[in-house]
């Protein structure tokens, strides 16, 4: 990794380029061997993949496998990884004590998806960052996504220390559909049956005609909390989550 990392260099040097020159000046240079990519191979994740996986597919690739997903997205990310030609893929799962601590029954998401989503990706995520000496991240998030990634930028620094690279935040709906398509990447199998936006399975719904894509996410959480849930906690502050874990 480079020594003079400093989150104002980077984005006066690189905030501006595209996805692919984007990531190959990170992932070669700036953290070489520093980096992975947190990936959920949900409806919109093949383009990142490939994207990375041209650059070098030895990069490592982070499946938060939280032991919840549908049948379908661990087929899709077997799939996906043999396409690709990715080597280093980490099925990271959760603590077995912690899920026999909190979650014994398998209902958490249900009572607590505040602290489901703490158990079974922040905790296996921030384990993982330390054990591989990860100093970077990087997302598929976009800014059309949701009205909290509306600002967002395309190299960002959490409060943990980490570098959050966001190659896809200016992209639209229509860029992904092209570049998808052009790759000739496979779609996930649910993405037709009206899943636009995939997480864990008990916690993920349909998409109606006209809805935002997320609009499936926690849809349950409506009756728990003052309104719906939208975000698992990877991507939030530290401050915001660190109630989830008690």
């Amino acid at each position: 990794m480079n020594s003079n990392v400093s989150l104002s260099r980077l984005q006066m040097f690189y905030g501006a380029l595209d996805a692919l020159p984007l990531l190959r000046i990170i992932i070669n240079e700036e953290f070489k061997e520093k980096i992975a990519l947190i990936s959920s191979f949900g409806a919109d994740a093949a383009v990142m993949l490939a994207l990375v996986a041209e650059v070098n597919p030895a990069t490592p690739i982070l499946f938060l496998e939280t032991q919840k997903h549908f049948s379908e997205t661990l087929e899709y990310a077997r799939t996906l990884t043999e396409k690709l030609g990715l080597t280093q893929v980490h099925w990271l799962t959760p603590d077995p004590q912690l899920v026999l601590n909190s979650d014994a029954k398998g209902d958490l998401w249900d009572i607590q998806p505040n602290r489901c989503c703490w158990l079974r990706k922040v905790e296996p995520l921030d384990r993982a960052v330390k054990e591989l000496g990860i100093a970077a991240l990087i997302t598929g998030r976009k800014r059309y996504q949701t009205p909290e990634r509306a600002e967002m930028a395309t190299i960002e620094l959490d409060d943990k220390g980490i570098f959050r690279i966001n190659p896809l935040a200016l992209w639209d709906k229509v860029r992904q559909k092209e570049e998808t398509a052009k790759r000739n990447l496979p779609e996930h199998p649910l993405v037709a049956k009206g899943y636009l936006s995939i997480g864990c399975a008990p916690c993920t719904q349909p998409v109606k005609e006209g809805q935002d894509e997320r609009a499936g996410r926690w849809a349950h959480t409506i009756g728990i909390e003052d309104e719906q849930k939208t975000e698992c906690g990877i991507h939030l502050p530290a401050d915001e989550v660190t109630s989830w874990s008690v």
